[in-house]
């Protein structure tokens, strides 16, 4: 199994990034009449939690369902383990989590895929998931 290099990766992290966007404003929609209409301070800290557990989710669903957010779908690549199983709830959130460590690094753990020998990034690697291309399509 082919896993995806490091432009096309980027390019579904750029096509779900705007989809998540759309996702993130309606769901700030939903929760800012319970805040009078006003901006979240940042002192509440209900709100990072909210938009955190959103894009969890979204992603998660996309995952756990079907293997593919909209962008894996476009360029045909699949989200499974390493021994080409669907993920679970749970490695999802792992994969979620250890990745937004990877961008919090300056984006380290995905520029990983560029000089490893399989094109893992370093949450494919501690999730024992990753991308490839989809044969069935």
């Amino acid at each position: 199994m082919n896993s995806p290099g490091f432009f096309r990766h980027m390019a579904i992290v750029i096509y779900d990034s705007l989809l998540l966007l759309a996702a993130l404003f309606l769901a700030t929609a939903l929760v800012l009449p319970f805040n009078k209409g006003e901006a979240f301070s940042s002192s509440q800290y209900f709100f990072p939690l909210y938009i955190l557990s959103i894009s969890f989710f979204f992603y998660g669903w996309f995952w756990t369902h079907g293997g593919q957010t909209l962008g894996m779908k476009t360029w045909k690549i699949t989200v499974r383990t390493h021994d080409n199983k669907p993920i679970t709830w749970l490695l999802a959130f792992k994969r979620f989590f250890i990745a937004i460590i990877s961008w919090g690094f300056l984006g380290l753990g995905f520029l990983w895929k560029l000089v490893d020998k399989n094109h893992y990034t370093l949450h494919d690697h501690l999730s024992k998931t990753a991308l490839f291309f989809d044969d069935s399509i």
